[in-house]
């Protein structure tokens, strides 16, 4: 590990905490209604939005109808998106005439763009035309990211409201999400990406002549000499933009932010990383301020934090450590090399930048990667992963990952009030039997959907097929992979070989069910919050704004991760751990 490095990763927290309030009391001000500097432009549009599509803004939900109406909205997107992919033969701006997608897979971008996962299991520059990347792909990333910011912020009214019976209007809130908040970020991002590189147009793709002709090798051996390369390009920038500010994570080229196209500079590489925690953080400030405590927003917010470092620690540790089967090789930091695993990393980035990048985009659910997760030693392949099986509430995405710390503090306070012999209290709430049940169903629900289904893929000879490595690295792969999709990352350990009607249709269930069946619970613990009483703090109430709160949230996170998911990662990257330090390689 290196100084150079560390600054890098000191520069960006600090970056990420000093932005987080002005962007919280920002967003205060867009959902709570009160007047912001973009109003001029964007009211009369919303007002002629809410009258061209029959929309009462000032009739509001219970709970039931917030996510009745989430739920008819996600279906509605999800179906265009499909319709769109399986004509993208037939419809324009498909300049290399691209075919359309076959049915599993389409079925599969189509729920994992919904869901803000993002999976790919397919190669974007030559699979989807710019028409499917513009309005079924990139749309969907503002959709997404702008239902769930909508989510976050009903949550968030339910706790501090007192005996109300709504939570407010999805619609004005899924409105305000994509206009005041995700549309202008997203237009100043893509424009200082452009002005860094990153490609925007719609012109054909070039075919350049190679400078020395190359011998290739196909799948059934073979072979040939390519002369030319084809270099794909496109509205880029655009997509790269929500991408990351949406924590949506899906690349417009199969690399992703390793492609230079996509992450061309060392600026660009620390502004996508950046945008990813922006929200998500600024979350935590907008949660203090609507709840009427600002320090509890921020010992939630030092908590994020806690467990971000001690990842970013691991994994960097871990892989400037490098690979102890090349004990005899220097692997050292130097002025002439990078040192430690560069194995599935870009030169121009480094183990500091991988490390931080990993990190980042599983501690949110991005899914957006400048490095290959299948290629980390196997402790530094264990953090992302174990960020994700965390409920990626570490941060989290735009929405989703305050909703489900949100969750996880529900259960704190109530583990406090029994360790005292009071009845639990969350900012002058009383936490109840209900509240506690719907959030164990939110907290059971992610590691049945993911361990079920793992657990068929490691039986059935279709699952099996598509795994590029045996014993421990291989459980890991379809470990990782159902991982990911429950938790609506989109990351993936990329050996293993995704787009097969198998892992096209489990995999798209898997992330349907982590995104909308954890979406009940959680509206219904946010409905009955809502209802309740305020009742005064005594000297008996647990505080949630000190760092005694912060260190019990924080120890709650690794306590149920570690009992739930231990067993597993023990077989898998603890396992590889051990046998590659006795010369075992899979």
């Amino acid at each position: 590990m290196s100084l150079n490095g560390w600054l890098q990763i000191a520069v960006f927290i600090a970056a990420v905490l000093l932005l987080a309030k002005p962007m919280g009391s920002f967003m205060t001000s867009v959902f709570e209604r009160r007047r912001t500097f973009l109003d001029p432009v964007l009211v009369p549009f919303e007002r002629l939005l809410y009258r061209v599509t029959g929309v009462n803004a000032d009739e509001e939900m219970n709970w039931m109808q917030y996510g009745v109406a989430m739920l008819m909205f996600s279906a509605a997107s999800l179906t265009l998106t499909y319709l769109v992919q399986r004509l993208q033969h037939v419809l324009p701006l498909n300049t290399q005439h691209l075919p359309g997608i076959p049915a599993d897979l389409a079925f599969n971008t189509a729920v994992s763009f919904t869901t803000n996962t993002n999976w790919q299991s397919y190669v974007p520059e030559t699979s989807m035309s710019y028409l499917t990347q513009m309005l079924g792909l990139a749309t969907h990333n503002f959709w997404s990211a702008a239902a769930g910011l909508a989510l976050a912020i009903a949550f968030i009214r339910g706790i501090a409201r007192r005996e109300a019976k709504t939570l407010g209007n999805f619609w004005v809130d899924l409105t305000r999400g994509t206009f005041w908040v995700l549309l202008p970020l997203s237009v100043i991002f893509a424009l200082v990406l452009v002005s860094q590189g990153v490609v925007q147009n719609l012109k054909s793709y070039d075919t350049v002549k190679l400078l020395e002709p190359q011998k290739m090798t196909s799948a059934d051996g073979k072979t040939s000499i390519a002369t030319t390369q084809t270099i794909a390009q496109g509205p880029v920038a655009s997509q790269e933009a929500i991408k990351m500010l949406g924590t949506n994570g899906g690349g417009f080229f199969n690399a992703n932010s390793a492609h230079p196209f996509e992450n061309p500079t060392p600026l660009t590489n620390f502004l996508q990383m950046l945008a990813i925690f922006l929200i998500p953080a600024g979350l935590t400030v907008t949660l203090g301020q609507m709840v009427g405590s600002p320090k509890h927003g921020w010992a939630v917010l030092a908590a994020m934090t806690v467990l971000w470092f001690a990842g970013v620690f691991t994994v960097f540790w871990a892989e400037a450590k490098g690979n102890p089967q090349l004990a005899n090789v220097d692997q050292q930091v130097s002025l002439q090399q990078s040192g430690g695993n560069m194995e599935g990393k870009e030169v121009r980035f480094g183990i500091a930048n991988s490390a931080l990048f990993a990190t980042v985009t599983t501690d949110a659910s991005c899914g957006a990667v400048n490095s290959m997760h299948d290629s980390f030693t196997p402790l530094g392949g264990l953090v992302p992963l174990t960020n994700i099986l965390l409920g990626e509430i570490v941060f989290g995405g735009v929405g989703a990952g305050m909703y489900g710390m949100l969750v996880f503090v529900i259960v704190a306070v109530f583990i406090a009030g029994l360790m005292v012999g009071r009845t639990p209290e969350y900012l002058g709430k009383k936490i109840e039997s209900y509240d506690v049940q719907m959030a164990m169903l939110y907290l059971l629900i992610f590691p049945l959907i993911i361990l079920v289904l793992a657990a068929i893929g490691l039986r059935t000879p279709t699952g099996l097929a598509g795994l590029a490595n045996h014993g421990p690295h291989g459980l890991s792969e379809v470990l990782y992979a159902y991982t990911s999709a429950t938790g609506n990352n989109g990351s993936a350990f990329a050996g293993l070989s995704a787009n097969t009607h198998w892992y096209n249709f489990s995999l798209g269930i898997a992330m349907f069910a982590g995104r909308f069946l954890m979406i009940v619970p959680m509206l219904a613990i946010s409905g009955n919050l809502a209802a309740k009483k305020i009742t005064p703090a005594t000297a008996g109430t647990f505080p949630v704004t000190t760092p005694l709160f912060t260190v019990l949230l924080t120890g709650l996170i690794v306590i149920v991760g570690a009992l739930t998911f231990f067993p597993v990662l023990s077989l898998g990257p603890v396992l590889e751990h051990l046998l590659l330090r006795a010369g075992h390689l899979f």
